[in-house]
């Protein structure tokens, strides 16, 4: 993980000393965050949320004096969650787990850790000056493509601490919606700090679906739900 960080501040300091404009601001964020899952299906449900951190560069285009289109690029560390399953069965079948844990029991928790090479787009609407302080709402739109995932098996009978690559039950691209507010803190004339919270929800399905179920009325059917990865996080970061 810290090669990829040098790597990172490598490229965005590079990126910033090349790009900058009057009308462009690049800076950086290091920013926690909240996630968990939800599915589609009451039979499967939240059952915990993972710490992560989001690190990138960010960018704005201000075509007018407060109004800005947004983009960056950047990680979204351990973004995932835990979900319960009310019934038990195949459910990581391409990953590669030890032959007791092939087919799993009722109530079995499975907790995704997922990496995601995320690009937002979205649009920066900020106040004027009030002292040092300007406060904005930005809506976005956010590609992730999956870099990265390990899972973890918890539930009755199943004794498991290790981390297993799931890359596979994974799908590789993860749409969301969001929406941020905050506030932009001077203290140079070309030099803000950040701080806000934002809020994003997935809309496309984030695991594979390539397992089965013992549903007890229905029998081993294929386990089709649809589950998305939602956010809180606090955005920390500087503009340039």
């Amino acid at each position: 993980m810290m090669k990829k960080i040098v790597a990172i501040a490598a490229f965005l300091s590079l990126s910033l000393s090349m790009m900058a404009q009057d009308d462009l601001r690049f800076g950086f964020q290091l920013s926690p965050s909240f996630s968990w899952m939800n599915t589609n299906t009451s039979k499967i449900n939240p059952s915990g949320t993972n710490l992560g951190l989001k690190l990138g560069m960010t960018g704005e285009y201000y075509f007018r004096e407060n109004y800005a289109f947004t983009s960056g690029i950047g990680f979204y560390f351990n973004n995932g969650g835990t979900l319960l399953h009310d019934f038990g069965g195949t459910y990581w079948p391409n990953s590669d787990l030890p032959s007791s844990l092939d087919t799993l029991p009722n109530n079995v928790k499975l907790k995704y850790s997922i990496q995601y090479l995320e690009i937002p787009l979205g649009l920066k609407l900020r106040t004027r000056e009030f002292g040092y302080l300007r406060y904005f709402m930005e809506p976005a739109i956010t590609i992730g493509l999956k870099t990265q995932a390990r899972g973890t098996i918890e539930g009755t009978g199943v004794k498991s601490d290790e981390k297993y690559n799931i890359r596979k039950e994974v799908n590789i691209l993860n749409l969301s919606w969001g929406i941020g507010a905050g506030v932009e803190y001077g203290i140079s004339d070309n030099t803000s700090l950040i701080a806000g919270l934002g809020f994003q929800v997935g809309f496309t399905d984030a695991t594979d679906d390539k397992g089965q179920v013992f549903d007890p009325e229905r029998g081993t059917v294929r386990e089709k739900s649809k589950g998305t990865n939602n956010s809180i996080t606090i955005r920390l970061g500087i503009l340039f």
